[in-house]
């Protein structure tokens, strides 16, 4: 298994962390950490209730959705961009909020879907408006970082100048970020960032200390997902756990939770664990005891 690189070792400053809500001052990440290690708080995905939340034919709204993770017992709620009501006014970002704090839930994250391996171009700019027209309603809603995608590479064309497109396109959104405080989360989304390697190729080429790694548990398909997911865990300011696993070549298999929370000890992230539910089995029954044997894990 390879070490896992740390903050420094990519960043240089080592001031690239998660909290649970908020980020850590550099100052804070300095110091050694409790003796007990990190304690987590557990959120829920709303695309893990996609079919209840289609826009194109709902049973359920993003409101009721934060009142389920109330009923599930969770500290946080992820609300994914595609199923805000559109257009997505400012009444309605405010209305979403109010909810979520009379619920005293956080909202822990806002993903959206975008594009960034393109050249220079009117395609480009409209994704890097989108995604900066995000980071504005993840702030307003309190979200402390937006997941991001990178994208794949253009057919017919070269995956490092792919990759390189998706540098610029997230750096042309650092100074936003960072004036709205939050953290530009790349996913290991698949295309050009499949990989452990990938995608710190571009962590390690982007500059400023608003931005870090989505973790989704689930996304890597190599021949050992786990030790992927353990290089990427240091540079995580999200995390999102899949109730399945699938190494390349081989069939789906159950995710191991408690090595996953202790892979994420290590790196020593301490923001939320978010459960992100994609399997065949109905999610209102599903979620629950996938949720329970996450917080087993815990401990």
């Amino acid at each position: 298994m390879s070490e896992a690189p740390t903050r420094r070792s990519f960043l240089g400053t080592g001031a690239l962390a998660a909290a649970a809500g908020a980020a850590l001052p550099a100052a804070a990440l300095a110091a050694p950490p409790r003796a007990e290690g990190p304690r987590f708080k557990l959120s829920v995905a709303a695309y893990s209730l996609r079919r209840a939340l289609d826009l194109k034919n709902p049973t359920m709204t993003l409101e009721e959705f934060i009142t389920k993770c109330v009923e599930w017992g969770v500290e946080g709620a992820e609300l994914t961009e595609y199923y805000f009501k559109k257009p997505v006014t400012p009444e309605y970002v405010m209305a979403l909020k109010r909810h979520a704090i009379r619920m005293g839930l956080d909202i822990t994250g806002t993903p959206i879907g975008n594009t960034f391996t393109l050249p220079p171009g009117e395609a480009r700019d409209r994704e890097i408006a989108r995604v900066k027209q995000w980071i504005d309603v993840s702030a307003d809603l309190g979200s402390p970082a937006i997941r991001i995608f990178a994208g794949n590479t253009p057919k017919g064309g070269d995956e490092a100048q792919a990759r390189a497109w998706a540098v610029e396109c997230i750096q042309s959104c650092m100074e936003h970020a960072a004036k709205r405080g939050v953290f530009l989360a790349l996913e290991n989304h698949g295309g050009v960032v499949a990989t452990a390697d990938g995608l710190l190729e571009i962590v390690k080429a982007v500059k400023g200390d608003w931005f870090g790694v989505n973790l989704d548990t689930g996304n890597f398909h190599t021949e050992d997902p786990y030790d992927d997911i353990a290089r990427a865990a240091p540079l995580s300011v999200t995390c999102q756990f899949k109730v399945e696993m699938s190494r390349k070549g081989g069939k789906k298999e159950e995710a191991d939770y408690p090595r996953l929370v202790e892979i994420l000890r290590k790196a020593n992230y301490r923001g939320y664990i978010t459960l992100e539910y994609e399997a065949a089995e109905d999610p209102l029954t599903a979620v629950p005891r996938h949720l329970a044997a996450i917080r087993k894990a815990i401990g």
